[in-house]
């Protein structure tokens, strides 16, 4: 499919979903398109690979024929025939794919269900939800649609009226689908246009799930540069990124893009809000990556509930090439004694309860390998702000991590109108002295929100990886010079973004007023002939 389709299958799917939803929260309407969009690409996952296992015994029968049996799908023909053997067929499914599906909950049929307005859909969607999540690989598919209440009274007071709200959706999505290939790219992309579509209308709340994706753009290009010599180009491989709020997981696939589907190890995101973390399995998944190569957690970044991440052994901890980060702006959170001792930060110190910015900063840095990247989204007061915040921002300052300070203009996010930071730090990084690059002038005007252009994305870009400077937009700044200014990093005194006045030319000037006065002269001169002819009284 080529990219313009990829595009138009998105803008197809919205249009339904803004035409459908009607009073119905942003929010929870995309939980239902985006879960039923999700089942779709695993049936067409399944079915191609449920005729790649069974070979010539999968039935090859017309969708005219399958009518007139009664039969939904191929497979459902297959099942009918071979009972006794539906066991062993389940059990090469789940070793192969990993999950399994049932012929009457595969997409093809519960399409076919709301296109007859059946009055078992609903019941059936939600057996096939249970069925997948129950009888497929716990650690991928667990809970994968625990949040997706088909009983909900948001879809309709009872049961008949709700079955016949998800038989529309259903009916349009299919509709929808049919007039495109949807092969796993398209239907990835499709998901996640549909993820920005759906932040755009959520307003404050998108700031939870979604990062604009060129602002994605600019942290997943950094992170997959050579970390010592930026200039050489993109690492070869990533053994592994990980992403400590990762939302719905855009920011890690779209640093898998840039590596290929072959250039990371494995993928690690951390979610604690419970649906968003469903979305970022699903997207994963959607986007063609195998459930071996991810690993996403639900649980709270800040108090570390990850075992993984708990390890105590030096020796034994885990650590990743790339991470990077959009984490909620200044959280209020509990900054307790017991966490001044964690290992993460008793050597810098905690964070104000009043702001969690540098506690999810150490947190990840915590966890970055001696040659790694980590670059992350914080609000623009951490490179000022005094107290604790001073204290940690010093300490990483004088043991040389903070490689990179780069200022974006404001009103870029859904979720809030402040300007915006990137921070990139390395625990083993070349240059003794800090880039400073300030973006925040160069962006488009956009009627909600701001937008940055290819050029001013691929400029921010260039300027880190060829460390260049250039006047009132970058500079290099010398670990003495921000030692003078108290550690603040605060770009307005790094960079002058002030034009200075055009110097005046005294003889060109002097020129210019002799010239106006004779202008005026030889005018008045001409004037005052046309009164004399006149008999009028002359200009003095």
């Amino acid at each position: 499919m080529t990219e313009q389709n990829q595009k138009q299958l998105g803008k197809t799917l919205w249009a339904i979903a803004d035409q459908l939803r009607g009073s119905m929260d942003a929010d929870d309407f995309r939980d239902y398109m985006l879960s039923f969009l999700f089942l779709r690409y695993l049936s067409d996952n399944y079915e191609a690979a449920a005729q790649k296992e069974l070979g010539s015994d999968y039935p090859d029968i017309a969708d005219d024929v399958l009518q007139k049996i009664n039969a939904s799908t191929p497979l459902q023909v297959w099942y009918e025939e071979n009972s006794k053997d539906i066991l062993t067929f389940e059990r090469q499914m789940r070793r192969k794919v990993h999950y399994v599906i049932e012929p009457q909950h595969l997409w093809s049929n519960i399409a076919n269900m709301a296109r007859m307005q059946d009055g078992e859909l609903l019941n059936t969607l939600q057996a096939g939800f249970k069925y997948i999540e129950n009888e497929s690989f716990e650690s991928t598919f667990a809970g994968l649609f625990s949040e997706i209440d088909l009983g909900s009274s948001k879809l309709g007071k009872g049961y008949s009226e709700r079955n016949a709200v998800l038989c529309t959706v259903i009916q349009k999505i299919a509709e929808g689908l049919a007039d495109f290939s949807t092969d796993i790219d398209a239907l990835g992309d499709a998901y996640e246009y549909l993820i920005g579509q759906f932040a755009a209308g959520s307003g404050k709340k998108a700031g939870e799930f979604y990062t604009p994706q060129q602002i994605s753009d600019i942290l997943s290009t950094i992170v997959t540069l050579d970390s010592q010599e930026p200039k050489t180009g993109h690492k070869q491989r990533l053994e592994s990124v990980m992403d400590f709020a990762c939302g719905s997981g855009s920011l890690l696939l779209n640093v898998r893009k840039r590596m290929g589907p072959h250039g990371i190890g494995k993928i690690y995101g951390q979610e604690k809000n419970i649906t968003t973390y469903n979305l970022a399995r699903m997207n994963m998944l959607l986007h063609g990556v195998k459930d071996t190569e991810f690993e996403i957690f639900h649980g709270d970044t800040l108090t570390n509930e990850w075992d993984k991440l708990r390890e105590l052994n030096p020796a034994k901890k885990p650590s990743f090439d790339a991470i990077v980060a959009n984490p909620p702006f200044s959280l209020r959170w509990d900054a307790s004694e017991a966490m001044a001792d964690d290992v993460r930060f008793k050597n810098h110190g905690l964070a104000p309860k009043s702001a969690a910015d540098f506690a999810f900063l150490l947190h990840g840095f915590h966890f970055l390998k001696e040659e790694g990247v980590m670059a992350i989204i914080l609000p623009h007061g951490v490179l000022f702000r005094g107290g604790a915040e001073e204290r940690i921002r010093t300490k990483l300052l004088k043991d040389g991590h903070i490689d990179t300070v780069i200022g974006l203009p404001s009103n870029l996010f859904y979720s809030t109108g402040i300007p915006v930071c990137i921070l990139v730090l390395k625990k083993c990084k070349k240059p003794d002295d800090v880039l400073f690059i300030n973006a925040a002038d160069h962006f488009d005007k956009g009627k909600r929100q701001n937008q940055l252009s290819e050029a001013h994305i691929a400029k921010i870009i260039k300027t880190y990886q060829f460390r260049e400077e250039e006047a009132r937009y970058s500079r290099r700044v010398e670990m003495a010079e921000i030692e003078k200014n108290d550690f603040n990093l605060n770009i307005s005194r790094y960079i002058s973004t002030a034009v200075a006045d055009a110097e005046i030319d005294l003889s060109v000037t002097h020129q210019q007023l002799v010239s106006i006065e004779e202008d005026i002269k030889a005018s008045k001169d001409k004037h005052n002939a046309f009164l004399k002819e006149l008999g009028l009284e002359l200009l003095p």
